[in-house]
């Protein structure tokens, strides 16, 4: 839910008020040049269109930014004090209490009640209980022409009040709770985003843990993995599975090592771009040397070679840790054969587009939802850490990461993150 200052800056926004006054604009400039040249045409119009045009005064003042101090909660007290003045000065001239406007004082009482505090709201309902009372005894009588029919025309004006004062109340605090619950889903999903965010930081701290414990092992590893292929009367295909075996070695304690180099690297802003092209490629074999019995076909739009892209590690990990489990997801569908497709282009709002294409069985909604906040845990589908890393990578690279499904079986898995354009 929203803090109470978010509470506070919804609820007092200035432009709410500038419509509720324009309202009450309107309102009064049809009554005095609609209303009563009709029902007492000896009554002076000037003093009511002047109250009209103070109120209008003090809008366009305020859209112009002339007014600043009234701004705020003091600013919004303030603001329907005036108003309630506004009409009191408007009735004063007007009839007084004898005059069915008076039951709009209401919707000026019901809004400083909404978006108030308590002490400022009961002020404000007893400077309209006072305003009420000076009507009773001091005001500018009206004489309507039809003076038999003066009870008919005083209902139907209360009718006609009555229905304008409901909808005017209505309207104002429908708007309200809708900015209200639009404010709280905002801060509800940027407060999941700390909170994954701050997960993400507890796991680079392991990383960097993990990645000081494992060199030692790592490294024992391959002494024992060259003392083995040094020994005589080892065949082709053993000696060649130790290759692997070294090589997988090796791409280990590189990516140790660069856990080590990147810990709390952060964004390069400047000189740190890089062709897409490159760099789309660049990531596309790393991935390929950690998985070679894997198939990959990547296919990159020539047009992103004129455009760079500023990115640091976490995001070339987040589209490995996508082409990773599209293969994972082929082989658990009994395809490990089918090649992951990798597919950039610029998007229709210039953006890097970049669709991770699987042939597998698909991802339920819920596991995708639930991948943006937190990790799922360990299960077959390798769906876990990794898959809230990338949305956290995504993210904090301006971009987008969504999930689509395949036509004929699978998941499209699409990147959006901005480019730097040609000669940026």
């Amino acid at each position: 839910m929203p803090t109470e200052p978010e509470i506070a800056a919804l609820r007092t926004d200035p432009a709410r008020l500038l419509q509720f006054r324009w309202l009450s604009v309107a309102a009064m400039v049809a009554m005095a040049v609609l209303v009563f040249p009709v029902l007492a045409p000896g009554h002076p119009a000037q003093p009511l269109l002047a109250v009209a045009l103070v109120l209008a005064a003090v809008n366009l003042a305020l859209l112009a930014g002339l007014a600043r101090w009234l701004d705020g909660r003091g600013g919004a007290f303030v603001q329907l004090l005036l108003d309630l003045l506004g009409w009191g000065a408007f009735l004063f001239y007007g009839g007084g209490v004898t005059n069915p406007a008076i039951s709009l004082l209401l919707p000026v009482v019901a809004v400083g009640a909404s978006i108030l505090p308590a002490r400022q709201a009961w002020a404000l309902a007893a400077a309209a209980i006072g305003v009420y009372a000076v009507l009773w005894e001091f005001h500018h009588p009206v004489r309507l022409a039809d003076a038999a029919a003066a009870m008919h025309w005083h209902l139907a004006g209360m009718s006609i009040s009555f229905a304008l004062a409901a909808v005017t109340v209505v309207w104002f605090i429908a708007r309200l709770n809708a900015e209200l619950a639009k404010g709280a889903a905002a801060l509800a999903e940027a407060r999941s985003a700390r909170a994954r965010d701050a997960h993400v930081v507890a796991l680079g701290s392991l990383a960097a843990g993990a990645a000081h414990r494992l060199g030692t092992p790592l490294g024992t590893l391959r002494i024992l993995a060259d003392e083995l292929a040094r020994r005589d009367g080892l065949d082709g295909e053993m000696r060649e599975d130790l290759g692997l075996m070294r090589e997988q070695l090796d791409h280990c304690r590189e990516i140790l090592n660069s856990l080590t180099r990147e810990a709390g690297q952060q964004r390069a802003e400047g000189g740190g771009a890089e062709f897409a092209g490159p760099w789309l490629r660049a990531a596309a074999a790393r991935w390929q040397r950690l998985r070679p019995e894997a198939g990959l076909r990547l296919e990159i739009s020539p047009e992103l070679s004129a455009h760079s892209l500023v990115a640091d590690a976490s995001l070339a990990e987040a589209l490995q840790n996508l082409i990773d489990n599209a293969a994972n997801a082929n082989a658990a569908a009994g395809r490990a054969g089918t090649a992951v497709e990798v597919r950039a282009a610029l998007d229709d709002g210039g953006m890097l587009r970049i669709d991770v294409l699987d042939s597998g069985s698909g991802i339920a909604e819920g596991r995708l939802a639930a991948a943006r906040h937190a990790p799922l845990g360990s299960h077959a589908e390798g769906m876990g850490v990794g898959l809230m890393l990338a949305h956290a990578a995504v993210e904090h690279h301006g971009g987008q990461l969504d999930f689509l499904s395949r036509p004929g079986g699978g998941t499209i898995a699409r990147i959006a993150v901005p480019l730097r354009p040609a000669g940026a």
